[in-house]
Order: C-alpha cells, then sequence, then structure tokens
C-alpha cells in the first residue's frame, strides 16, 4: 500500500518520441502505469501513424550515410553506447522494475543481459565477412558481398523491455541498418532511455528511432511498419496471434521477417531424476519474472513412480523461496503481473483446470490489482486450458 517514488537520472526518463536524433512530441499521450500499484508513473507520447512514418522516412534517408560508415566506425560507437548502459545499469533497472514489476535483482541482471549484446554486436561489426565460393564454370568467379538490407522495424514486448532491443538493433546497427522501435504500450520508458543513451553515444541521427503508442494506436502503427514500402525487415517478439497478423502485412510487400513467438515448454522429469536439482531446475524455470518469459516452462510432466516426493518438494520449495511484493523491495522474488488482463487469463486456467478435477495444492488466488499467488495444481490431464495454452504466468500444473 506505501507509496514508491521513481528515483532516476531526469536525464533518462525520457516521455516523447525519438525521430531523426530529436525529442517529438505527439498530439496526445497515454499513462504509464506501474503494474504493482496502479499507480502512473509517467505520461509518454502516443504516436500515430504520421509519427511512424516520420520514423520511417528518417530510418530511410539515413541509411544511406550509416551504410558507409565503416565497420570500425560503427563497431566504436556501438561499444561507446554498451559502457554507457554499464555506467547507468541501476537507473535503468529501475525503470524496467517500475513499468514491468519485475525484482531488482533481475531488472539489474536484464541490463546486463541487455548490454551484452552492444558489446557482442560491436566486436562482431568488425567480422562481416564475404565468401569466394567455387565456380561452376573455369571462366567464372564467384564472389559474395554481404550488405545491409535496409530499414527495420522492431517490433519488441513488455517483459523484456531494455533487451529485446538491444538485442535485434545491435545486429541491425552493426551491418549498417537504421530502424524504428516500437516499443510495449506498457513498457516504453526503458527504449527511450536506451534513446538517451545512444545520443550520448553519438549514434547520429535517424539511425535509431522510438515511437511508442497506446494499445489503441499499436494496430494502425504495427501496420504501417509492416507495409511502408521503405522498410525491408521486420522482427518481432511477441504473440502468436500477433505474429500471424505481422506476416500478413509483411507479404505484401515481401519483406524479411523473423520472429520469436509463444512457447509451450514442457518440463519432464523421470523416475531416475534427482529429486532436489528436478525442484530446483523447475523454481528457475517457472518463477523467473513471475513466470512472464517464453522460455517459462509451462506444462510438468513428472513420471509415477517419483510424482509425489517431487510435488512435495517442490511445494515447500514454493513456500520457502518465493515473496511476493514491490520489484523495488529487496526480499521480493515475485513481482505483478503486467496488467489485470494477464492475471485473469492465469485465473481462468486455474478455475478451467479445477472445473475438470485438478487439486490446488498451493497458492490459487489473486491478490490485490496485478498480483497473483504462485500455484501448484495436480491431478491435471492433457485436456484442460493450462495444458494447451501458454500461461505466462506463476502457475505450475503437474501430471502424473
Amino acid at each position: 500500500q506505501r507509496p514508491y517514488s521513481l528515483d532516476v537520472s531526469a536525464q533518462l526518463l525520457r516521455t516523447r518520441a525519438f525521430i531523426d536524433g530529436r525529442w517529438v512530441s505527439a498530439a496526445s499521450t497515454f499513462p504509464v502505469l506501474d503494474p504493482a500499484t496502479g499507480e502512473e508513473i509517467a505520461k509518454v507520447s502516443d504516436c500515430g501513424t504520421m509519427e511512424a512514418q516520420d520514423a520511417v522516412n528518417a530510418a530511410y534517408k539515413a541509411f544511406h550515410l550509416w551504410k558507409n560508415h565503416t565497420a570500425k566506425e560503427r563497431s566504436i560507437l556501438l561499444r561507446k553506447w554498451f559502457e554507457l548502459i554499464n555506467q547507468h545499469k541501476e537507473d535503468l533497472a529501475k525503470l524496467i522494475t517500475a513499468e514491468c514489476g519485475k525484482p531488482m535483482k533481475e531488472s539489474i541482471g536484464e541490463m546486463t543481459y541487455s548490454a551484452s549484446f552492444l558489446e557482442w554486436f560491436s566486436e562482431e561489426a568488425r567480422r562481416v565477412y564475404g565468401d569466394i565460393v567455387a565456380p561452376s564454370a573455369k571462366d567464372r568467379k564467384i564472389l559474395l558481398l554481404k550488405q545491409p538490407v535496409g530499414v527495420a522495424s522492431i517490433i519488441t514486448p513488455w517483459n523484456f523491455p531494455s533487451a529485446m532491443i538491444t538485442r535485434k538493433v545491435g545486429a541491425a546497427l552493426a551491418v549498417g541498418c537504421t530502424v524504428v522501435v516500437k516499443p510495449a504500450e506498457n513498457t516504453p520508458l526503458s527504449a527511450l532511455a536506451l534513446a538517451e543513451l545512444s545520443v550520448q553515444a553519438g549514434i547520429p541521427p535517424g539511425v535509431f528511432n522510438v515511437v511508442p503508442c497506446s494499445r489503441e494506436k499499436t494496430l494502425a502503427v504495427g501496420e504501417l511498419l509492416c507495409t511502408d514500402p521503405l522498410v525491408a525487415k521486420i522482427s518481432f517478439t511477441g504473440s502468436t496471434a500477433t505474429g500471424k497478423i505481422l506476416l500478413r502485412h509483411a507479404a505484401g510487400t515481401v519483406k524479411r521477417v523473423s520472429m520469436e513467438l509463444g512457447g509451450h515448454a514442457p518440463f519432464i522429469v523421470f523416475d531416475s531424476a534427482d529429486v532436489d536439482k528436478a525442484v530446483a531446475g523447475a523454481m528457475v524455470s517457472k518463477f523467473r519474472n513471475s513466470g512472464q518469459t517464453c522460455v517459462c516452462s509451462n506444462r510438468f510432466l513428472v513420471q509415477s513412480g517419483i510424482h509425489d516426493a517431487f510435488m512435495e518438494k517442490l511445494a515447500k520449495a514454493m513456500d520457502a523461496e518465493l515473496k511476493l511484493g514491490h520489484g523495488s523491495e529487496p526480499a521480493t522474488t515475485q513481482g505483478p503481473l503486467i496488467n489485470t488482463r494477464a492475471v485473469e487469463k492465469v485465473e481462468n486456467q486455474i478455475a478451467d483446470a479445477v472445473a475438470q478435477g485438478a487439486v490446488i495444492v498451493r497458492g490459487g488466488k489473486r491478490l490485490e490489482g496485478s498480483f497473483m499467488q504462485p500455484t501448484l495444481l495436480s491431478n491435471v490431464n492433457t485436456d484442460m486450458q493450462c495444458m494447451r495454452e501458454e500461461t505466462f504466468g506463476p502457475l505450475i500444473p503437474l501430471v502424473k
């Protein structure tokens, strides 16, 4: 219930779009909320298709200069960006915790992960080599030259609001592409802070652009970023349903597309397993970011000979190791889910399972706001919703 303030450098708390090296206001704003308290953190420019078009045009114009930078020049700028992220790691982590809800320890970890992509691609930038291929005829030579494709639209999720940007943008910038980033509506502050540091690193105007927008404008902005003929490449991480829509948009102009979509990962425990190690693995795999990662285990399949011992030890580990709270509290291991819709999805899966005979071993209740108790279900079968749909929350269904 107590108030939480966002104590970060004013320079990093940016709320306007970043287009062609300038901070740009839109006609309206949308609120960014702390998912733990429901309180407003900031009001951010709500970009529409006009701002998105300006960003694409700026990126296209900048591409013709950026691609002519030498690999070494691009490498040096990415390295500076990496170093600045490391210098401001704690403030950037605070932004993640405030807008995404994950505990500070995890947010610091994300910033280390986030910076590592820029470090990697700053070094790989110098090693984009071509090839000489053995020809099919004596009087011919075949040479392969690798060149940047052009403007890339980068559409990123809320669960890793910094790392999913640097992972995509680092690769694009290293080889000479320019980018337009559309961050998730829940977590635009991390993207805009990265934009501020890109300026400080000396990355030229138009090379890195950020167009935040509300949920209401996401469809129109996403469509423009996937259909505009000046865009050559789309990189998207998010739901399978959204991925299908973006693929349809990309087909009209036959754009290159990279996608990381939803998962439904199984966690399989055999009778021969070391139970303590299996439990430790399950805890890490399921409860990172309160179960909100695309590589979280979703279905737990446990062989009958070890099932009861595994379930008992897992329940005890949940009692001992998991503590709900605001991500800025040092003891917190489980923050909120991103919003009430996310909580309702988990609630519905639990209700569906219980209606079909599942037993709640731990948790099972929705708490205030966007908090959900970590939940363990037994007597689960493969017809239940939680076994057929990705959960994206702190729910472990055990199938014997």
